[in-house]
């Protein structure tokens, strides 16, 4: 399978559509990479554009998000069946939400590629006080939650299939 480096991401000369997966922490940098990827004629799919066209613009319940959840997943699998390249630009941030969703892509013949952004903690509070929730892409973001998320955060390893990191 021929490939050649695009940038960050390596593409393949299949006919098999990709699927990229965005991993890292509140305020990493992943919805940057994303965008980047979407100027190039990916289909990028996002919780908190769905919330933002929901007109959710606070933290949603537990059962909204299930719903958005679903949704994208429907999203993903008709995008993937049209033959499209598709960005999921999520947090990922535990290994099973990880393994699920490549067992969900299994099952298309898809082996999705991990983009990790590994940002440190103290860069991601320098970024906290640029989000004001003016547009979908800028999820307000305190100190403490953004503390609060990095702790949490699962990083991926290379075992899980192919892992890109971007320091």
């Amino acid at each position: 399978m021929p490939e050649r480096n695009v940038g960050a991401v390596v593409a393949n000369e299949t006919s098999r559509p990709r699927v990229v997966m965005m991993c890292g922490p509140g305020g990493a940098g992943k919805t940057t990479y994303a965008k980047r990827l979407e100027s190039e004629g990916w289909t990028r799919l996002s919780f908190e554009v769905e919330f933002w066209d929901r007109g959710i613009t606070t933290m949603p319940s537990a059962r909204v998000v299930a719903e958005v959840a679903a949704e994208l997943k429907v999203r993903l699998l008709h995008h993937v069946a049209a033959g499209n390249n598709v960005v999921l630009d999520f947090g990922f941030w535990f290994r099973r939400q990880r393994d699920e969703y490549r067992a969900l892509l299994a099952l298309q013949g898809i082996v999705p590629e991990m983009v990790y952004i590994a940002t440190s903690l103290e860069t991601i509070l320098s970024r906290v006080g640029d989000r004001h929730g003016r547009w979908a892409d800028d999820w307000p973001l305190t100190e403490q939650t953004a503390v609060e998320y990095f702790a949490k955060f699962e990083p991926p390893t290379p075992d899980e299939g192919p892992l890109e990191v971007v320091a």
